[in-house]
């Protein structure tokens, strides 16, 4: 049974960088589009960024725009979020979804990893 592993979360304080990671198992990533979503407390899950599948499009919520880097090494079967110039807004549980394309609602969801951005 397929499986994904987010990885990376922490505190950082505000203008640090951290880099997220979402390992597959069971399954291979390459045909997969891969997004990250968050959710803050009190606040709706929010899509942050979908790499696709197809042609290797990456797509950003406006927030993070110019701050956050999606990238996949399919070698490793893994999925990264580059997060630089973290801001306390940023702060949320952060969420690897996988389905065939970019979309609202993926089908498959890791567990989630903590980021907080603090000083």
């Amino acid at each position: 049974q397929g499986q994904l592993v987010e990885s990376g979360g922490g505190l950082v304080q505000p203008g640090g960088s951290l880099r997220l990671s979402c390992a597959a198992s069971g399954f291979t990533l390459d045909y997969y589009s891969i997004a990250w979503f968050r959710r803050a407390p009190g606040k709706e899950r929010e899509g942050v960024s979908c790499i696709s599948s197809s042609d290797g499009s990456a797509y950003y919520a406006n927030s993070v725009k110019g701050r956050f880097t999606i990238s996949r090494d399919n070698a490793k079967n893994t999925v990264y979020l580059q997060m630089n110039s973290l801001k306390p807004e940023d702060a949320a549980v952060y969420y690897c979804a996988a389905d065939r394309a970019c979309v609202a609602q993926p089908a498959y969801w890791g567990q989630g990893t903590q980021v907080t951005v603090s000083s």
